[in-house]
């Protein structure tokens, strides 16, 4: 700081010293020099290079200096620059055009620049440097990943630096609603929302997941960071069908519906509590469906009547757990027996349905043929009484017999 500051007063005294000589110099040509355009103002990001030109006419013994107006520190004289800093260099084209060459321009570099000749009075020109900054996210003053009870609240903090000054918009990363629930205007769903704080009240499983902070400035390039938001909860379990049948020898598929955060731990009973291991007879699978919910199966294969019963599906995580009940039963298959000229249907097993606990809408990937369901509660083929149709023709033939006989009588 104080060899700038003494840098500074020597250009100063250099100036003050040469400035009568130089006026001398440039007053003997006769020719009295002038701008021929004007100093343009330059803006430019950070790091790169800036270049300010000053195009002189009839200038003659006369000399062009660079002077920092804001600091009124002399940078240059013609050719020769006086400030000692390595990244200015002043080039001349031999005729009418100065230029000033700011490599790797910094923040302090910002400011007012002039092109002054020596003339009496003297003659100059200014032009500013604008020196912008790229956005810049700052990790110690911004929020991390946030887990929140569901019901609770949530506050996500971004801050960013940068010239101009970034400005902050919040986006979910799946392109879904953000939910204020605050203001006069009670519950909004909004795409965005700008500002470096954004609160979310009463939250709910559905706003579960990565949220950006995005900081722009007009300078690229735009930055962002990405923040988790995780929503806490005990397991929920849907059953999409809670009574199942099926023929004997094949595979059935019970499935549940798990909604939990934490990731739960998911398992299959059968209603006495044995616990079901995946083996030639059962196989297990999850299909994950969002963050926080999953589909997951049981396959019963080559079904038998020792398979007949309840299975519950459950869920347990860090918060709860929850179960889920499934009853499944053997369902009559029917196979079709041509005989003469018409047709029944055959049962291909004599049991009754045991554990008809709900509706027929409840049967899920079993077998569905031609059944009717009689007072007993068993299931009957149509078609099993006696083919009436037959019966009659036979009684018309006898009918007709008698007739002739009693005519040629």
């Amino acid at each position: 700081m104080e060899t700038t500051e003494f840098n500074r007063r020597i250009g100063r005294s250099f100036w003050f010293c040469f400035v009568p000589i130089l006026y001398y110099l440039g007053s003997a040509s006769g020719f009295e020099p002038d701008f021929l355009f004007p100093l343009e103002n330059v803006t430019i990001p950070q790091g790169r290079d800036a270049t300010f030109t000053c195009i002189v006419n009839n200038l003659g013994g006369y000399r062009v200096a660079w002077i920092k107006a804001d600091t009124k520190a002399i940078l240059a004289i013609h050719e020769h620059v006086i400030t000692n800093n390595a990244r200015l260099s002043v080039t001349h084209n031999d005729y009418n055009t100065w230029t000033l060459n700011i490599k790797n321009v910094k923040r302090e570099d910002r400011g007012q620049y002039m092109c002054q000749v020596n003339t009496d009075p003297m003659k100059m020109q200014t032009a500013f440097l604008e020196v912008v900054i790229p956005p810049d996210i700052i990790n110690e003053e911004t929020s991390g990943d946030v887990m929140v009870p569901e019901g609770g609240s949530a506050k996500l903090v971004c801050k960013a630096r940068g010239h101009p000054q970034p400005s902050i918009t919040w986006k979910r990363e799946d392109g879904g609603e953000i939910i204020a629930r605050e203001g006069p205007n009670g519950r909004t769903k909004l795409y965005y929302v700008e500002g470096e704080v954004l609160t979310l009240t009463k939250v709910t499983r559905s706003e579960m997941g990565a949220y950006l902070c995005i900081a722009a400035n007009g300078v690229p390039p735009t930055v962002s960071k990405r923040m988790m938001l995780h929503v806490h909860f005990h397991p929920l379990i849907q059953v999409p069908n809670q009574l199942v049948g099926a023929p004997t020898n094949t595979d059935v598929t019970l499935q549940c519906h798990v909604e939990a955060s934490p990731k739960a731990i998911n398992y299959w009973t059968r209603e006495n509590g044995e616990m079901i291991i995946s083996n030639d007879k059962y196989s297990m699978s999850e299909i994950n469906v969002s963050s926080y919910s999953m589909q997951i199966k049981l396959v019963i294969h080559r079904f038998q009547k020792s398979d007949l019963g309840g299975y519950k599906c459950i869920s347990k995580n860090s918060i709860g757990d929850a179960e889920g009940s499934i009853r499944l039963y053997e369902l009559e298959a029917f196979n079709k027996v041509e005989t003469g000229d018409m047709s029944v249907m055959e049962k291909s097993s004599e049991n009754d349905i045991e554990g008809r606990e709900s509706s027929e809408s409840h049967i899920n990937h079993g077998f569905q043929g031609l059944l009717t369901e009689s007072s007993d509660s068993s299931i009957r083929p149509e078609g099993n009484e006696a083919p009436k149709g037959s019966l009659g023709v036979i009684a018309m033939f006898w009918c007709s017999q008698l007739f002739l006989l009693l005519f040629f009588l």
